[in-house]
């Protein structure tokens, strides 16, 4: 099987067991910082929560609904995510968007632990949104500082 093939199997793997079940798929009771996201094109929406540290994501957990690739990248994405420094996430937020943008592979986008299978969306461009919708999401509740935000995909 060549490479590309098993990274389009991972892919279909990873998106339907993410999607099936979620990680971290519930409310917070009180965050810190929430933020809104919604694809109007498809309908997908993801609301992030986030409870801070210091200097820390203590707990990210996120509801929503929507397609199972925009579920399946903020379930990946919450993984990715919690227990990190601020500073990191915002980093791997970065890092993550770039791997959706661009077909080459740079250190940088492949080394993302357990993201690499959500790389594969680059092969159906028309669901790439779908997949960016939770990572935006994330960086308007890192960026707000109370309360909630609201993105959109437009």
């Amino acid at each position: 099987m060549s490479d590309k093939k098993k990274l389009q199997e991972m892919y279909r793997r990873t998106v339907l067991e993410h999607s099936r079940h979620p990680r971290n798929f519930r409310r917070l009771d009180a965050p810190d910082r929430t933020a809104e996201g919604f694809n109007p094109l498809c309908g997908d929406k993801i609301t992030v929560y986030l409870d801070l540290g210091p200097e820390s994501i203590q707990t990210i957990a996120f509801e929503g609904t929507g397609c199972a690739i925009s579920l399946a990248s903020a379930s990946m994405m919450m993984e990715a995510i919690e227990g990190r420094p601020l500073s990191e996430a915002g980093e791997i937020v970065q890092r993550a968007q770039a791997m959706f943008r661009s077909d080459a592979k740079s250190p940088a986008q492949s080394d993302i632990e357990g993201l690499q299978a959500l790389g594969g969306v680059r092969a159906y461009p028309s669901r790439i949104k779908c997949a960016t919708l939770p990572w935006k999401t994330l960086q308007a509740a890192l960026n707000g500082t109370t309360g909630a935000g609201r993105i959109s995909t437009e």
